[in-house]
């Protein structure tokens, strides 16, 4: 019966307080406050979300999902390996790899390497790597222990990262000297590293065929040379490498996929995915979106409050209504549903407000910034230090909800403290002060 009553009421009193202007700023203080800080947590967790879709989609199409590495001595019969691997349905594709750690030289130039020996076409299912080459060409399918074919191109073929050409200074066509410290290398290559005075030290000259950019600290470490040629530098059998690199079809379950995979090989390996190389990124993304949530739920929170300075002051002004509408028999219920209704509308406005603004500026977020990158002549973010130069965004209509579902339990918590003072009203006190 007098739930009309009490909305009826709460909407009056809030078109009222537009007359008092102190109480008119602190309602519009609180519905801002609220605007704002929903429309912030929806912009930021959709850029964590845009971050958390690169990582996946961009870093990792270059950075193995696993890997599977032969303990303390080769895995024999990769093919076999590979083919049994690649019947387990979570597993996309497989490639082989011999992994080598060095220096590589160019005249005076000295720069720290990370090698690795693949075959060319196998890569390819495994990798995006040939999408990022800016100059040159991908590696030959020559020397890959026939598993792709022959060809006419040497196979002392390297390609580098950027960052490692623009130290060295080199360019396509270039001679660049490596050094390795020596493994398990027969009596022949023994001789030959000492009639050459490099002691536990065995070097290869190798040609720049191809350069690759992809950003952060992939260019300036990472090199590729052909599966035939790291096998003859480290000495393996053609049917040998060190182990077998995993794509598989959920980037974020690769721990639990790495172990199933290796039970399946007949080889004692080593087990590693991308959590243990890049997981850091995934854990400093997931750490900004909680502390930022917390941070800005908080601003809510004290936006929303706001609203308790509001009504209290409307429970004040108000005091001679509340006592004519108690003497006329409206109960304790229709006085607190009153002031809850005109305290929600506070919370009920900043909220749509706010989230109609957090999903515009969400959806173009990344051309947002590109703007104003252009309009000022700056970069927020290099691909020299990270793995992108723009800032992703990628909305996702559950953090909606849960926001606005967050700002308005906070606004309605807000309204109860005021709404029970009202009921504490006396009507005779009151009237008696008329």
């Amino acid at each position: 019966m007098f739930k009309p009553l009490s909305l009826f009421l709460g909407l009056r009193y809030v078109r009222s307080r537009h007359g008092n202007g102190f109480s008119s700023f602190i309602s519009a203080s609180s519905t801002i406050g609220i605007a704002l800080g929903v429309m912030v947590l929806i912009v930021v967790l959709s850029a964590m979300n845009g971050f958390e879709r690169e990582l996946a989609q961009r870093l990792l199409s270059i950075v193995p999902h696993a890997e599977i590495i032969g303990v303390n001595e080769p895995m024999n019969n990769w093919r076999q390996q590979v083919s049994k691997v690649e019947e387990n349905p979570r597993v996309i594709a497989a490639a082989p790899v011999i992994k080598m750690s060095g220096m590589m030289q160019k005249n005076a130039e000295l720069k720290a390497v990370e090698l690795r020996g693949v075959d060319s076409a196998l890569e390819k299912q495994v990798s995006s790597i040939e999408d990022y080459m800016v100059d040159g060409n991908w590696l030959s399918s020559a020397g890959n222990n026939g598993a792709t074919g022959a060809g006419n191109m040497p196979d002392n073929q390297v390609v580098l990262g950027a960052g490692i050409a623009k130290k060295l200074r080199v360019k396509i066509g270039d001679t660049v000297q490596v050094l390795l410290p020596k493994q398990s290398l027969s009596p022949q290559q023994k001789q030959q590293q000492l009639n050459q005075s490099f002691q536990g030290i065995l070097t290869r000259n190798l040609v720049v065929t191809g350069i690759f950019k992809f950003g952060g600290t992939v260019d300036d470490s990472l090199a590729y040379i052909s599966l035939s040629q790291a096998g003859d530098i480290s000495h393996l059998k053609p049917d040998q490498v060190h182990g077998i690199r995993l794509k598989i079809d959920n980037v974020f379950q690769a721990p639990a996929i790495a172990r199933e995979v290796a039970y399946q090989v007949d080889h004692y390996v080593y087990i590693y995915d991308w959590t243990r190389s890049q997981g850091h990124l995934f854990n400093d993304i997931q750490l900004v979106r909680m502390v930022m949530f917390i941070v800005l739920v908080l601003v809510i929170a004290v936006a929303s409050f706001n609203i308790v300075s509001t009504l209290i002051m409307a429970v004040n002004e108000k005091k001679g209504d509340i006592a004519i509408l108690k003497t006329m028999g409206a109960g304790t219920g229709v006085v607190m549903i009153t002031f809850i209704i005109q305290g929600a509308v506070n919370g009920v406005l900043g909220s749509l407000i706010g989230a109609l603004l957090g999903v515009y500026l969400a959806l173009n977020l990344t051309d947002i910034i590109l703007a104003v990158e252009g309009l000022f002549q700056v970069k927020f973010l290099s691909a020299d230090v990270y793995f992108i130069d723009f800032l992703p965004s990628l909305l996702n209509w559950p953090d909606v909800y849960i926001t606005v579902i967050t700002a308005l339990v906070m606004s309605l918590l807000a309204t109860i403290y005021p709404a029970w003072r009202a009921t504490k009203v006396e009507p005779a006190q009151v009237l008696g002060q008329l």
